[in-house]
């Protein structure tokens, strides 16, 4: 049996009714959750507002803004425990390690849902996760760069006790008068009372990993500024408490990995699109309002 944390955070986070919006559409969908055994998002905590996931090239991306709280989002889907072995830039959130699946983690309920909101300090006390400046990240600071710009989910099923052996009843004693009878009725019991263990029995083999291949370090040659990593934050009141909880596999049932930088070098990168401008017409133009509404040069001196 090994020794979880339970999640059970008292930090309250207002959520307002509406997200800011923006005038690009994530492609091909304006997804902000993803995951089958839990439901994972990014939660700006500025607003309360779930960031859109940007899908590109096999992998999801988030914009994050320089100087932002943020929260990873987690709900249980399942109506079980599941175990959540969280890292961010390739640290583990609990313990400060350099992150492995098979480290501690925040044990959720069945359909229970959460808000990871910074680094683990003790029981009662996280520091915020920032965006911040590669360099000034938490990973950096402690000697680790090499994976910043990443959030990673590890996910668990419990094992489950397993069920006690059928008992079998034993055939009354034949007698001389109808033991053909007996015999045959013997013959043919074992084969259906096989095909019954064989159906009550739990599905063998190990978990699937639903983590995806990943596509490689994107280059950023065109970036048009400073790559985005978590910064260690300030101090905030989160409880939790201690569980136990035994995984039914030392293999991942399920992986989310979601990158992360500035919109501006996603957009660099093509990650998010270019924002679509209207062409002018030449002579009158029918929608004379609609022209993009940025700030225009000044006039020129004489």
């Amino acid at each position: 049996m090994q020794r979880r944390l339970l999640l059970t955070t008292v930090l309250a986070l207002t959520a307002l009714s509406a997200a800011a919006e923006s005038p690009v559409r994530p492609y091909p969908s304006s997804a902000s959750r993803i995951g089958g055994l839990m439901n994972i998002s990014i939660v700006d905590r500025t607003n309360g507002a779930e960031l859109p996931i940007y899908r590109h090239r096999g992998e999801y991306w988030v914009a994050g803004r320089p100087g932002a709280r943020y929260a990873i989002r987690a709900r249980n889907a399942m109506g079980e425990r599941v175990m959540a072995v969280m890292s961010v830039d390739g640290v583990n959130v609990v313990t400060g390690e350099t992150a492995g699946v098979g480290q501690n983690g925040y044990v959720f309920g069945p359909r229970e849902r959460s808000d990871i909101t910074g680094w683990r300090k003790s029981d009662s006390q996280i520091a915020a996760f920032e965006f911040a400046a590669a360099g000034n990240s938490y990973a950096s600071r402690t000697g680790r760069p090499d994976d910043v710009g990443v959030i990673g989910v590890a996910m668990f099923r419990e094992r489950r006790p397993e069920p006690p052996p059928p008992v079998v009843t034993p055939y009354p004693s034949r007698d001389e008068y109808n033991g053909g009878l007996d015999r045959e009725r013997r013959s043919e019991a074992p084969s259906s009372r096989g095909d019954a263990r064989a159906k009550a029995a739990p599905p063998a083999g190990s978990a699937d990993m639903a983590a995806e291949s990943s596509a490689g370090a994107m280059a950023r040659q065109s970036a048009p500024s400073p790559s985005l990593g978590t910064a260690h934050g300030r101090r905030e009141t989160s409880y939790v408490g201690k569980t136990t909880f035994e995984r039914a596999s030392s293999l991942p049932d399920e992986v989310i990995r979601i990158r992360y930088d500035s919109r501006e070098n996603l957009v660099a990168a093509g990650v998010i699109p270019m924002p679509q401008r209207w062409p002018r017409p030449s002579g009158p133009s029918p929608f004379p309002g609609s022209d993009p509404g940025y700030v225009p040069d000044p006039p020129a001196r004489y």
